[in-house]
């Protein structure tokens, strides 16, 4: 079996383990996160498999979305309050995942605009993430039930854009193309 096809069934493993673990701490916030990131997981292959492709660029974006989703799981069962450093890791990571996605897309579709249109799609989705946690935060104190997301305050949502951007800075100076084969298999 390929290594990357072993490690992605691995973190899907610690995925499935972290949920189990949420579910019995009664963490609703962490069952719902992980469940939802155990599903995410699904998209690449049933993709792949819609367009009748086995391009590796979408192994490697599952995997890459099965690590995302384990580090979000994780710092929804603890890590966020006790690791001081894990938001901006999760947000580094999750925010890098979506620019290298952008940026595919944009270098097959309007290459000239790939740079500027990352960095402002990255941004932009980091944006949207942050009033998600808002409104999550909100209907929660509403129905007065745990929130599948936390908000933290001004700082932290200050924090988390610019953690947002450094991943998209990330994928931009390293040049990274690892998912050309899935924005062409998609756009193309």
């Amino acid at each position: 079996m390929e290594p990357l096809t072993v490690a992605v069934v691995a973190v899907e493993g610690a995925l499935l383990v972290a949920l189990w673990v949420g579910y019995r701490r009664g963490n609703t916030a962490a069952v719902v996160n992980t469940l939802g990131a155990a599903c995410l997981t699904l998209v690449p292959p049933a993709l792949a498999w819609a367009l009748g492709t086995g391009a590796a660029g979408f192994r490697t974006l599952t995997f890459w979305v099965a690590v995302a989703g384990f580090l979000h799981a994780l710092g929804m069962l603890g890590r966020y309050e006790s690791v001081g450093w894990w938001d901006h890791l999760t947000h580094t990571l999750s925010a890098a995942l979506v620019a290298a996605l952008l940026y595919a897309a944009l270098l097959v579709v309007a290459p000239g605009n790939a740079v500027v249109g990352t960095l402002l799609g990255t941004f932009a989705l980091g944006v949207l993430w942050e009033i998600g946690e808002l409104i999550a935060r909100d209907v929660a104190e509403r129905y007065d039930i745990e929130p599948v997301l936390v908000h933290y305050g001004r700082r932290d949502t200050a924090l988390d854009l610019v953690f947002d951007v450094v991943g998209a800075g990330l994928v931009l100076t390293l040049d990274l193309r690892s998912f050309l084969p899935v924005a062409e298999a998609v756009v193309g």
